[in-house]
């Protein structure tokens, strides 16, 4: 009989640890951390994709409009060029864990913004819109299309949202999507410079609500 080296006891005793290692990974669940690449997604009138550094000059036009950015917390004012290249630089490296999706009409022109952002250990939605597009359910078409796309990458998912108190048209939006009310306070506009009342939401699970048809 051969009598086993101390090495080649040691080399089994690792291999039987990997072994065991490997077996209690196997029978973990999957846990998703994230809902993988934005992607680009279709609806009746809008095509929402990825952004692209070649986005800032209409985000800057965009957001050079006071009436955009008083709506939003971390917006500054004024807006300009150079602001959007900062922004879209992180977004466009494929490094942050959310989506940042740029709304788009059918020939590409670039008429917002919609985001979901990891902040906290919890989800955020996000988004804006080009004035002149406004009260055509343009957000409300993109939000539910984004939020449908989103829940079925990441299922069970809570989703937190919430709008200025002198924003109800917002609020409508994320109420037909199925978001509700959880709380009031206040944050601080950056291009109010003041701290303004806030509305808190919340998607549960099981709470998101299809878009209806369109007539």
């Amino acid at each position: 009989m051969v009598q086993a080296r101390p090495q080649d006891l040691g080399l089994a005793e690792e291999l039987g640890r990997c072994t065991v290692n490997a077996m209690l990974i196997e029978n973990q669940p999957l846990v998703v951390t994230g809902p993988g690449p934005c992607p680009t997604i279709t609806t009746a009138r809008l095509l929402l994709r990825p952004h692209r550094l070649s986005d800032a000059e209409s985000i800057a036009q965009s957001l050079a409009d006071h009436q955009v950015t008083r709506m939003l917390a971390r917006v500054p004012t004024p807006y300009d060029r150079q602001d959007a290249v900062e922004w879209l630089v992180p977004v466009t490296s494929g490094l942050l864990p959310g989506w940042a999706l740029a709304v788009t009409t059918g020939d590409d022109v670039h008429i917002g913004c919609l985001s979901f952002e990891r902040r906290g250990g919890e989800w955020h939605l996000g988004y804006w819109l080009n004035r002149f597009f406004w009260g055509r359910g343009y957000i409300s078409e993109a939000v539910h299309a984004a939020t449908a796309r989103f829940l079925m990458r990441m299922p069970g998912t809570e989703i937190h949202s919430g709008v200025f108190a002198d924003n109800p048209a917002s609020l409508k939006v994320q109420e037909k999507t199925g978001f509700r009310v959880t709380g009031c306070g206040e944050i601080f506009s950056i291009a109010r410079n003041a701290m303004v009342a806030h509305i808190e939401t919340r998607l549960a699970p099981g709470d998101f609500r299809p878009a209806a048809p369109r007539r």
